[in-house]
Order: structure tokens, then sequence, then C-alpha cells
């Protein structure tokens, strides 16, 4: 029977007892979730057939707090080789393909780097064949939505699930119980499918959704305590209600701390309750399991596995440390000091007094160990877990892990050093890096059709779409300027349509003849989008004295979140806005510059906004940026880099050649060699025009609505706010080189040739940063788990 014919009566029969309408009298969401139940069809059978054959081989599991996955639809339809069928199927029925595809919401379940590589992990695991499952919470609201208001970010709920999740399967049979010193709660599992690339694997993604174990209180109810009636409900559905919620107070902390503690210990109850079908003690455990931490917020999964195995199933403490140490993996993937989590101990004590016991048996145990190495007191006090009343969750993951990694080898380098250096000189052999990476399924061959097409036209194979290394034999087009100007050709097209998606979605018209500079990411300081904003207002108050100035017109495009409770990065968010006000509505600079901040950046967007950038802004403070993945994907799509040398920048410019990129700033060893004598005042002062911007902030040229926030960020700079020194990230020691690169980049620009060739050169060595490399490193060194190949029938 015909495959299309078979997805559309698929589609019609689930439009009639979904929705009780023929499929044309459907609403385009209806038809995106009659698609994908249709599509389930196809992919349950070997999902489950690929769980068999996964049965008896070692796993790896992966827990993490966000998973930053987009949409599904295209990204599944590609990977199961069927896109272009469905396309065909929609035109038949009338539907635009792409209508269907804007209908579906981005999975609101991650915020930014973290979760993304999370997801980019899944994906290449499943299509290198190996089993690798991911656990997380299925947040109901996400991070947020975000929305502007007289340029200030405001937080919407976003309500990613209000039209259903066609993509996961609830599994009540396989709930477990969650208990705190409060009470218990139920964890649902909803699984996802994560399917390869053409292979023969289809991994999960389980995520527990927190539920009582009384939905409705109907002797409260009757008694008409009509809100104690729901309680139990409502307090066990906060938990899953929005990640990252604010944690100013002690409730928003115990919140976090539950959210934690929840997720964790139901994928360990799930983890072991498996293990068991199969085996009658745990001697294997650590042979059949490989647990990844993803950053610390999961690290209680060490004193919760030791809790089940001592408590539960009987083991002895020196066994069961012997396991946990032999099956837990940490990756680290920050050098701020104040994100190495900490907890209080009251909150533990209050909330999981069971686990602060084990942890406290965890550091006493530790204390005696380094006791048996000669390290006593005031040396043995920096390896401790416990401290000042703090819980130091780092020291934590360390040593309960037998292997820690940094993300970038600068990163990886640093920790060893420098901020764990005494773990390091503890437990040398634990320590390797792991360089992050993207999937190029989604970040080339699903976001640039065109550029895909163009790149397997040239090798005359299709072969780099699971072996990216394959783009190193682009370098012999380098001086084929039929190829280059082809390459710019597509660029431009993505840049038409990058304009055309901002004019319908953000109401701003720019010029897609202009330089798009672009930066994109999570709104922090270190991460320095206000220095990038100081020099879009240096350039603008230059402009202005001189209406003539050579310049080949700019536009600078960002896209970020600041958590609801950051207020000096929600501060940057509402001066950039400013400056986009002030700039792009000022005739007399003739549009040579424009500023965009997309609103409620998400994957979706960063989908249009990479292929169609020129300039990749990547300018944290050196020795801050553990490593980034954007920067990967702009590369990928032809975009040098304008950034500091630190995380993967410094990988990246060694592949791709300096000269092809834009590398400015303090190093590394330059910040240790002046941060103690530095004052901020020398290069206010000193550097011209720096003055005046950095002024702008105090001076009335703009107007923070009597909220204050703009002087706070002043003397943020000058004076030094909360535990940070003065311009502790260093935005004005670095804006003049800054500003000379930015230079240089306008002046290389002009030669379009010579531009294509470092955008291509950039392309071309783009392959080391496939996370295919990365998950073949951490399968290998790390998890020990082998690739199966078996034949399963996808269709």
């Amino acid at each position: 029977m015909d495959y299309k014919f078979i997805i559309k009566q698929r589609m019609e029969g689930y439009t009639l007892t979904s929705f009780g309408k023929n499929l044309q009298e459907c609403s385009i969401n209806e038809k995106h979730i009659a698609l994908s139940k249709a599509l389930m069809e196809e992919i349950v059978p070997p999902w489950r057939e690929s769980e068999k054959k996964f049965k008896d081989k070692k796993r790896a599991y992966y827990l993490s707090s966000e998973y930053l996955m987009g949409r599904a639809l295209s990204n599944n339809l590609i990977n199961l080789n069927i896109k272009n069928e469905i396309e065909s199927l929609m035109n038949d029925i009338g539907v635009s393909y792409n209508d269907i595809e804007e209908a579906e919401e981005d999975a609101a379940l991650g915020n930014g780097g973290l979760g993304r590589l999370a997801a980019c992990f899944l994906d290449s695991a499943a299509t290198l064949d190996y089993p690798l499952t991911g656990y997380g919470i299925r947040y109901a609201f996400g991070i947020f939505k975000q929305k502007f208001m007289d340029g200030f970010q405001v937080e919407a709920a976003d309500d990613w699930l209000k039209y259903g999740d066609p993509w996961s399967i609830r599994k009540e049979d396989e709930k477990v119980r969650v208990r705190f010193s409060s009470g218990e709660i139920y964890a649902v599992p909803y699984d996802t499918p994560i399917i390869g690339y053409k292979s023969n694997t289809i991994n999960t993604l389980r995520l527990w959704k927190a539920e009582p174990l009384e939905v409705f209180n109907f002797k409260e109810f009757n008694d008409q305590h009509y809100d104690l009636a729901v309680k139990e409900k409502n307090d066990a559905e906060n938990i899953g209600k929005v990640l990252y919620p604010n944690d100013s107070n002690d409730e928003g902390k115990i919140l976090r701390l539950k959210q934690q503690y929840f997720f964790v210990s139901a994928s360990l109850q799930d983890i072991v309750r498996n293990y068991k079908m199969n085996h009658s003690d745990f001697k294997d455990f650590s042979y059949y399991h490989a647990i990844q931490l993803n950053d610390t917020h999961p690290t209680v999964a060490i004193p919760e596995l030791m809790r089940i195995f001592t408590r539960i199933e009987g083991l002895s403490w020196e066994e069961s440390w012997n396991i946990v140490v032999n099956t837990f993996a940490y990756t680290n993937h920050t050098l701020l000091a104040e994100a190495l989590e900490q907890w209080p101990v009251k909150l533990y004590k209050a909330l999981l007094p069971e686990i602060y016991d084990i942890i406290v048996g965890i550091n006493n145990q530790l204390m005696h160990e380094l006791g048996g190495r000669g390290i006593y007191n005031s040396e043995a006090y920096q390896y401790e877990i416990i401290q000042h009343d703090s819980i130091k969750m780092a020291h934590l993951a360390i040593y309960g892990s037998k292997s820690i990694n940094g993300v970038a080898k600068i990163h990886s380098d640093l920790l060893k050093d420098r901020e764990l250096n005494q773990w390091y000189r503890l437990y040398p052999e634990r320590f390797n890096n792991k360089t992050n990476g993207i999937t190029q399924r989604r970040w080339l061959l699903q976001s640039n059709q065109e550029l895909s097409n163009f790149i397997t036209e040239l090798l005359q194979t299709d072969s780099w779409i699971t072996d990216l290394s394959k783009l190193k034999d682009l370098e012999r087009y380098i001086n084929d300027e039929n190829v280059l100007r082809k390459f710019l050709d597509i660029k431009q097209i993505k840049k038409d349509q990058l304009a055309e998606y901002i004019l319908k979605h953000d109401g701003v018209q720019i010029d897609s003849k202009s330089i798009y500079d672009v930066q994109i990411k999570r709104m922090h300081e270190y991460k320095r989008q206000l220095l990038n904003a100081f020099h879009i207002l240096d350039l603008y108050y230059r402009l202005k004295e001189d209406p003539n100035m050579d310049i080949v017109p700019r536009t600078f495009i960002f896209g970020a979140k600041a958590a609801p409770g950051y207020f000096r990065a929600k501060a940057v968010i509402k001066f950039i806005n400013d400056i986009a006000n002030l700039v792009n509505n000022d005739s007399d600079i003739g549009g040579k510059i424009r500023v965009v901040f997309v609103e409620n950046y998400r994957v979706s967007y960063a989908e249009r906004i990479f292929p169609a950038a020129d300039v990749s802004e990547q300018i944290s403070t050196a020795g801050k940026e553990a490593s980034g993945t954007g920067n990967m994907k702009f590369m990928l799509n032809g975009a040098p880099t304008l950034g500091t040398y630190d995380g993967a920048n410094i990988e990246i410019v060694q592949e791709a050649g300096e000269d092809n990129n834009f590398i400015f700033g303090l190093r590394v060893e330059d910040i240790m060699e002046i941060q103690s004598s530095y004052n901020p005042y020398e290069y206010y002062n000193g550097v011209p025009g720096l003055r005046r911007v950095v002024d702008s902030l105090i001076n009335g040229t703009f107007d923070d609505k009597g909220t204050g926030v703009y002087s706070e960020l002043y003397d943020s700079l000058l004076k030094g706010a909360n535990w940070h020194r003065p311009d502790n990230y260093f935005i004005l020691k670095d804006f003049e080189d800054y500003r000379n690169a930015q230079q240089a980049i306008n002046d290389i620009y002009k030669d379009r040739i010579n531009w294509a060739k470092r955008c291509w050169m950039n392309i071309a060595n783009a392959g080391k940063f496939s996370s295919d490399r990365t998950i073949e490193e951490y399968a290998r060194e790390i998890w020990n788990i082998e690739s199966t190949k078996q034949e399963v029938n996808i269709r």
C-alpha cells in the first residue's frame, strides 16, 4: 500500500477521534498533532525493538536538569529519511508543510548551552547506535516566554503543552514514589523517542512529571475547604512547573532542591528497578551502568544511590561506595565560583534529612581517607564537602565519581591547574577533557538546506552528515571564485529569509545587505553583551559626528533571556533595547546601523539566525566561558568568530586559523597578572569615546523608569557591587581592542571574495566540533559502552 496513503488515513482517523472533525476542517495545530501521532505509529515498533537489542548491554544514562530539544517534527523526519515524502503528502492535501512546522511549539525544557548540549548528545548517541537514555523533568512551562515592555524583559508562562505533546508517551505503570520530609509524591514518566539519523537505534528521553498521591481530598472539599482539597495536587505539581524557579529566598531554594532530588531519585529508582529484573545482586551494577552528571544539578544522585543501596537493598557502605564511584561521572560546565553550586545545610536537614545524614557519612569517609594520605586540618579543609553550613556539590560530585571532565581544552586545563587543583593533585587519573560538540543534522542539514545541498554537491557524497571530518575536503575549493560566490549567494538567501522573519515576528525592518553581527546566548555579565552594547553606542556617536564615515552597513542582532531574579542582566537587556530605540529611529545616520533584540529567543529562532550570520560574537571574559557551542554553530554555517581567546574559541582558531577569525582582548594569563591592581578608571578616562558611552547610563540619555538599574550597572563597572570588584569582567579594559577588531571586520568585509575565503575555511575545518566526535569520546573513554549495529527496520 502507498506509504503516503497510510499516513493520510491515520491522520484522518486521529482528527475524527481526537477533534471530532474531518482532516480538512482541522486547524493547523490540530493537523500538526494528527501528523505527529500518525508518525508515532511508525516510530514505536522499531523503538521497542531498539530497546530490546540493548537489553543485555552496558548502557549510559544522562542526568540533566534541562534539555533544549527544539521542535521535533522536521528533525524526526530528516533522521527517518522521509521528510520529502511527508512534504509531498502535505502538498497533496493542500497544507503548507512550513505552516505545519511553525505550528509546533518549541519544547520548553531548557534555557542555554547546557540543555542544548544534552539534546545534541542524545541525537549523536542514537545516530551512532550507542545506548544512551536521558533523564530529566517534564516542565509544564519551561523557563518562561520572554516579552519586552518599555525595553524591559517581562516573563510570561510558556504553555508549550497547550495543544498536547504528540511525541511523548505516558508510562503510568512505571511511575515511582519520591519521598521528602513533608511527604511522598509520584514521579510519572513520559518517554520521547530519540531517533538516530538513518541508524538502527531509537533511544529514549524519559522526563518525570510530579503528581500527588491523592489528586483530590473529598473530605476537605465537602467541608468547604476548597483550597485544601487540591493543596496536595498543587504542591506536587509546583515541582515541575518551571525550570530554574527564582531562588532569591528560601522558598525558591527549597523548590529548586525539590526539583533536583525529585528527578534524580525517580531516575535512580527506575534504573535499579530495571537492573533487578535480570540480576539477583548488585556486584555487576557498575558493569552495566554509566551515569553522567550534567553539571552539579543532579549531584544529589550520589548520596541517593547510596541510600538505595544501603537502606533499601541492604548492601554494606563499603560495597555501595565502590559501586557508586565506578558508576558516576561528572561534567563540569563552569569556571565561575558563584556557579559552583552550594546548598545550605539547613535546607537539606529540613527537606532531605536521610540524604543529609548520608552526605555527612561521605564527608567523614573523605576526611578519614585524607588522613590516611597525611592530609589534615587546614589542608584537609579545602576538600570538605560540608563547609560553613553549606554543602559543596562540586566536591561531592568529584569525590563520588570516577571521571571529571571539562568541556574545552582550556577549561579542563584551568580546572586542573587552578579551580580544582587540590582535587587534581588528589585524583589526577580522574580528570580529562571532552570538548563540546553540536549535531550537524540540526545545525546544518536541517537549518541550512541550501548550504547542505551545496556541500553534498561539491563533495559528491552526503557522508559528512554522519562524519563531519569530511568537510576538510572543501579546502580544495578555497581559491575557486565560482564556489565562493555561490557560497555568498547562499548566505544572502539565508539573510533575506531572516530579515523577513524578523520583520514578521519582531516588527523591525533590517537591511539584508548589511553585515549581520550576531550575539545570541544566555544573558550573563561574563558573556559581556554590555561590551557589545557599548561599542554600538560608540559607533552611533561617531556616525552622528561624521555622517560620511565609511562603514559597511551593520545590523546588530541579539537574542537572550535573563534569569528572572538576575536584575543586572535584565538591566543590560533594557539598555540594549533603549540603544535600539535610539539608533533605529535616528534618520541622521542613514540606516547605516540597526539594532534588533529578538523576542523570546529559542531553538527554532536560532535555526534561522545561525545560517544568516556574518559575524559570530563570542566575547566572554577570558577564562570564564567553559566552552560554548554557539560558536561552533556559527562556524559550521560560515561565520568567522569575533572573540576572546577563551573556551572553544581557542580550538576553533587552531582548526580554522587565527587569520580567518578575529581574536581580541585579554587572555587568561593577562588577567591573572593585572587583576589585583586593575583600575577601571584608567580606561574610563583614557580611552577615547568610552566615558561618553558609560556615562549614558546615568546622564539622562536613557530612562530606566526610576528603577535605578542603570546607576547600579554603572556602579558595578566603576565602584564594584555585591561581591564583585569594579569592572569584574574587564569590559572597559577590553573595549578599545574590541573596537579595533570590529573595525578590522568592517575593512575586510568589503573584499567579498577575501571574506568568503575566511568563511569557507571555517566551514571546512568545523569537523572536530561535531557532537558525534564528543559522544565517541565519552562512550570509549568514560562510559565504556559499545555501539550496536543490529538491523532494525525503521519503515
